[in-house]
């Protein structure tokens, strides 16, 4: 799937020990310039320190709050009683009442004056044109009348299609807030529903917007402080487009409750986007079911470039195909057919809010960092569930990602807090190249050098259930704190950990399950201990696995959900030197004592690593980089004692 997207790149400071892999396709520039800098995340021994600055919160001034009016101060239209188009030339507050049957309202006064538009009971709509055209004017407001019902439509067609003609059923060059607690209901037949060239902000008041394109765009800004959202786009839902103006471009929420339905991106930022408030409820593309069917038999794990249109319906293959169009008359603006649901070309950061998300692409996508430090997110995505092409960072909030192809993915990835819950039916966390493209894309070099992708784990609760790797790290892992369970592949061609350099496990607690046909273990020279065992014969999901002590007391236990051969156990009362025992269920199957930082287990007793799967500093680029979709490069693995053996069916896996 080509998921990239036209834009001039406007990055932030992306920092590790080395810079970001020059292979990444998506090399951004700083422009920190309206962030704020957030809380630095790394890993005990500072190995890899990832600096996002996040997005700027959105800012109202009084006057935007205000929807107080006086008739006694404003001027009353009566729509019923116009004809044709009304045409504002002088600041003020204008009442707007009745019902226009055909014919427009156009606000043109100086640059310096403010127009506040209060709908009471308004019905407004144009055959031709915009229902509401705001031309020029320093700002302003619509004002929804408490208790009131009001519309805006616009016409299929326009009779002004110039370059720098209207595109939206209420459509502003000015500075645009709404506000009030009244209701507007928007039809953008045309092209989009509400749109401002310059900042637009949503107050208050309950807002429908139906649009052929997209529904609510605010150039530079769009910010929104509350009311109750409802969208349907044949586009985009919410969006942001100036990608050329420095500090501009941005989405920031602070609350409101939201049900975006959008063919396209549900929210979708031309720098970042920023969240910390408020109810979603997105569905883009018509969901995750309406994705195209991918398996982990495609190229490096995605799917190629012209897979969209094979078997999908009309709207999946249009929100699959992510094709690259620019709108000739934003000049600067940048269109999308991904539809993913929360979407920045820089930064997106959710520190709040409440998520229920069902993409047919990506759930959270950002072409450079992703922040989550709040929130509560709900996802099933037909692609990934958060995605960063650069540094992918979650210190809080709650993370479930009931349905992905892979769960989580970036180049690198820190995980310093939250609870988060992958299902994946491919790799549940993985620290991909770069952009999407970079697991099996065009453009790419698939052998390129991985010491710059890193997964850092030192904190919060992690757990996988991944069809493919459960932690899949084309680089190096470190983990120094946390509690990671992972329940791995049944297949042979897959492991429940995958990393190519090393991984450095010194402390948190690790218990993973899978099969054994690509099985790693942490590197032998890890602080932290870890008791690798493995069964003989696959083993049938749903009886406990426990790892005690000498005393018989129970350190460690899992319940692995699916069928197993391979059980890893570490925790910092893992010791070397010491006596431990492993039964499933309540018999007893082997007693040993650990050696080392990695002791492998057998049901007969300690038994060798085997070659060139983990334990040995890393083994022999096992994560994610075996050419075939899991083969060796001689196609063949070699035999490791006391375990099954793939068939040449698993092979081909």
């Amino acid at each position: 799937m080509n998921k990239t997207i036209a834009l001039k790149k406007l990055g932030i400071v992306i920092m590790s020990i080395a810079v970001l892999s020059a292979c990444s396709a998506n090399d951004t520039e700083n422009t920190a310039a309206n962030s704020a800098t957030a809380e630095t995340v790394s890993s005990n021994e500072a190995a890899a320190v990832a600096t996002a600055e996040l997005p700027v919160k959105a800012e109202f001034e009084e006057e935007d709050l205000a929807a107080d009016w006086s008739a006694e101060n404003a001027t009353a239209i009566d729509l019923g009683s116009q004809e044709e188009t009304v045409t504002i030339t002088a600041a003020g507050t204008y009442v707007l009442s009745g019902k226009l049957k055909d014919g427009g309202i156009i606000v043109n006064v100086s640059a310096e004056d403010k127009v506040r538009l209060v709908l009471n009971n308004a019905d407004i709509t144009n055959s031709n044109g915009p229902a509401i055209d705001i031309k020029e004017g320093e700002k302003v407001f619509v004002t929804l009348a408490e208790g009131t019902q009001n519309s805006a439509t616009d016409g299929i067609a326009y009779s002004d299609t110039s370059e720098e003609a209207p595109t939206a059923a209420i459509y502003s060059k000015a500075d645009l807030v709404v506000n009030g607690a009244g209701s507007l209901v928007v039809k953008g037949q045309y092209k989009d529903g509400i749109t401002s060239r310059d900042d637009l902000k949503l107050v208050s008041g309950t807002i429908e917007v139906q649009a052929a394109d997209d529904a609510i765009v605010g150039r530079d800004l769009l910010a929104v402080r509350d009311g109750v959202i409802t969208v349907e786009a044949g586009g985009d839902g919410l969006k942001s487009t100036n990608d050329s103006e420095e500090g501009k471009g941005n989405i920031a929420i602070e609350g409101g409750t939201f049900a975006i339905n959008a063919v396209n991106d549900g929210l979708q930022a031309a720098v970042s986007l920023r969240t910390d408030g408020g109810t979603f409820d997105i569905v883009t593309g018509g969901g995750s079911a309406n994705a195209p069917v991918r398996t982990n038999e495609e190229p490096w794990g995605r799917t190629p470039r012209d897979a969209a249109a094979q078997g999908a319906d009309p709207q999946a293959a249009a929100a699959a195909e992510a094709t690259e169009a620019t709108d000739a008359a934003a000049g600067t603006e940048t269109e999308s057919t991904s539809a993913k649901a929360l979407k920045a070309a820089s930064v997106l950061a959710v520190t709040g809010g409440t998520f229920t998300i069902d993409s047919a692409d990506d759930a959270l996508h950002s072409n450079n960092s992703l922040i989550i430090s709040g929130g509560d997110l709900s996802i099933q995505s037909g692609d990934d569930g958060a995605h960063a092409d650069a540094s992918l960072t979650i210190e809080g909030g709650t993370v479930d990602i009931v349905k992905s192809y892979e769960g989580i993915e970036g180049t690198l990835i820190t995980i310093a807090g939250g609870d988060i819950t992958v299902a994946a039916t491919d790799d549940g966390v993985n620290v991909s190249g770069g952009n999407d493209t970079s697991s099996g894309g065009f453009g790419q070099d698939q052998f390129a050098d991985s010491g710059d992708r890193k997964l850092v784990i030192s904190g919060g609760t992690i757990n996988v259930n991944a069809a493919g790797d459960g932690l899949d790290a084309n680089g190096s892992i470190e983990m120094s704190g946390g509690t990671v369970t992972v329940f791995g592949p049944t297949n042979a061609g897959n492991g429940t950990l995958d990393y190519d350099g090393t991984f450095n496990l010194s402390g948190g607690t690790l218990i993973a399950s899978g099969s054994a046909g690509m099985a790693m273990a942490p590197s032998e020279d890890s602080a932290q201990a870890t008791v690798a065992m493995s069964f003989s014969q696959t083993q049938t999901a749903g009886s406990p696995v426990t790892l005690k002590d000498a005393d018989g007391t129970e350190i460690l236990t899992v319940t692995p959900t699916k069928d197993y051969q391979i059980v890893l156990f570490s925790s910092p009362e893992v010791k070397s030197g010491s006596t431990y025992s492993v039964a499933s269920g309540d018999t007893q199957i082997v007693q040993f004592e650990t050696d080392g930082s990695v002791t492998w287990v057998g049901e007969s007793g300690v038994t060798e690593a085997p070659a060139g799967h983990g334990g040995m500093g890393g083994g022999m680029g096992g994560g994610g980089m075996r050419p075939g979709g899991g083969q060796m490069p001689n196609g063949e693995r070699p035999a490791r004692p006391g375990m099954e053996q793939p068939t040449a069916a698993e092979q081909a896996q």
